[in-house]
């Protein structure tokens, strides 16, 4: 069982308490915790530290961590219910109106920005604190390096949606400490990097002994991989990639469709370092993939008890793999119905002839909760970093082709075909990316940081969305306009003035 993440649901989904005030007359109230009465303890400690790790809940649920770029790109696309067409179509307003009235700003861009400013709130009163708390000195450090990790991931989470963001590193004593004005993206990288520097250097355990949930210390060398791979920081992004893969900590698993088995998630976090964990009871952290992903009125066992076919793969997607991919069995163009009877393509989806299914996500067997975790980082995320960086420093030179080639051969393919030109090879790990991360919510900020998106998605259309008007303001979401009204100090991105 994952003893973090029930935790997580108690604290971290509770908002800014930790300890609900009791009713008596004669105690003490406070009005959160963020008081000189708590951190004090190991306990304490390690609350406040669960409650940095809850800011994901929020994250994860809907999931806003995947679906906002997912619904973006040229690889799946919604259901146009409840908002998520917006999407799709770059609809969307500065006050995300029509999730809005849809009770769905968990689906909007609106969720990243609080759940990640919550995070790092209660990161920064972490790090604040619990140097002062009197407990295991090892596991204190600990504890702060992980608050410094979460604090790192939270701002890039940010910064790669919304662009410019405020820097946040000390916590809020009074309401006027929470006024932060945006800072340019040097500067947000600059502090991502030296929280991650912080947290390399806080004696985190490695796989497999980290706690399921937790980071381990190869965790911190992958986000800081991706961070500054987004960041064009070609040097740094592969230094820190090498490290993660020249440890041996991870390894991919010889089959890829075993990474998303619901009976083998144990088993895959060999290769899955990092994900939103949810699980199979109530109360607990859970989240829309499945349901979204199987077929509509619950039709396909392997799929889920429940499930709406709400979420679907372009056809053109679908198409763009070699038969040979062991990947392309992770979609599928039929299912089997209740009965046993193969369902065509055909007659997936009222909405399409030409539906696509998803099955990264399936959970035939859950009835409360789920059991599929979702990634955050796959060890192969950091050999096709690894790739890249190489492939932008140096060309297309054998290195970077030793990086790439283990996850063709995984997938069932042939080494890439060798005398690329640089661009030609960078290109071809793009579209290796496109293929191996498809619904993690990955591709549309490959597609933004590299500036294709104005080129690639007006062509990822199909029957239900035949254009898609995507346009240079689309690169980052615009701030939420109640951030706005709250904050003086804030100004929208500039194309959404």
């Amino acid at each position: 069982m994952k003893k973090l993440l029930k935790l997580t649901t108690y604290l971290g989904m509770a908002g800014t308490a930790l300890i609900a005030p009791s009713c008596q007359l004669d105690e003490t109230i406070y009005s959160s915790i963020y008081t000189d009465a708590f951190y004090k303890t190991a306990a304490d400690a390690e609350k406040g530290l669960i409650s940095v790790y809850g800011a994901l809940g929020g994250l994860g649920g809907a999931p806003a961590l995947t679906l906002i770029a997912d619904f973006s790109d040229d690889q799946t696309y919604p259901r146009g219910v409840v908002g998520r067409n917006t999407l799709t179509q770059f609809t969307y307003d500065v006050n995300y109106t029509t999730q809005r009235s849809n009770s769905r700003l968990s689906e909007s861009p609106q969720q990243i920005w609080t759940s990640c400013y919550a995070g790092i709130e209660k990161a920064n009163w972490v790090i604040a604190k619990v140097p002062d708390a009197t407990m295991d000195e090892t596991r204190k450090k600990q504890i702060v390096g992980e608050a410094y990790f979460l604090r790192a991931f939270y701002h890039w989470f940010l910064s790669k949606n919304f662009g410019d963001i405020p820097v946040k590193i000390s916590p809020s004593y009074t309401e006027a400490d929470a006024l932060t004005a945006k800072s340019p993206k040097a500067d947000v990288y600059k502090q991502i990097y030296s929280d991650l520097d912080q947290a390399l250097n806080a004696g985190l355990v490695s796989y497999p002994t980290v706690e399921k949930g937790r980071v381990a210390k190869e965790v911190v060398n992958a986000l800081y991989a991706k961070a500054a791979l987004y960041n064009e920081d070609w040097a740094k992004a592969l230094e820190q990639a090498k490290i993660v893969i020249n440890s041996g900590k991870y390894a991919l698993m010889s089959d890829v469709r075993d990474v998303y088995k619901y009976d083998k998630e144990d088993a895959a976090r060999i290769e899955n370092m990092w994900a939103f964990e949810v699980d199979p009871v109530s109360p607990g952290l859970g989240h829309q993939l499945t349901g979204l992903c199987g077929p509509p009125g619950s039709a396909g066992p392997e799929y889920a008890r429940t499930s709406y076919g709400s979420m679907f793969a372009y056809q053109a997607f679908f198409d763009s793999f070699d038969p040979a991919d062991k990947r392309r069995t992770l979609l599928d163009t039929n299912y089997i119905d209740k009965n046993g009877k193969v369902v065509p393509q055909k007659s997936i989806t009222p909405i399409t002839t030409k539906g696509v299914l998803i099955k990264k996500y399936q959970d035939p067997v859950s009835t409360v909760g789920l059991i599929p975790n979702i990634p955050i980082f796959r060890l192969p995320d950091v050999y096709l970093i690894a790739a890249e960086a190489e492939a932008r420093l140096n060309g297309a030179t054998a290195a970077a082709y030793d990086f790439v080639n283990p996850i063709r051969k995984r997938a069932g393919l042939a080494d890439l075909k060798t005398g690329l030109t640089k661009d030609a090879l960078i290109e071809a790990i793009l579209q290796e990316r496109a293929w191996e991360f498809f619904a993690e919510g990955d591709r549309w900020y490959d597609l933004t940081r590299t500036g294709k998106f104005l080129t690639v998605i007006p062509k990822a259309v199909n029957d239900v969305y035949p254009t898609r008007n995507v346009t240079a303001k689309n690169k980052y979401f615009p701030i939420p306009l109640d951030e706005i009204n709250a904050n003086a100090k804030l100004e929208q991105n500039p194309d959404w003035k």
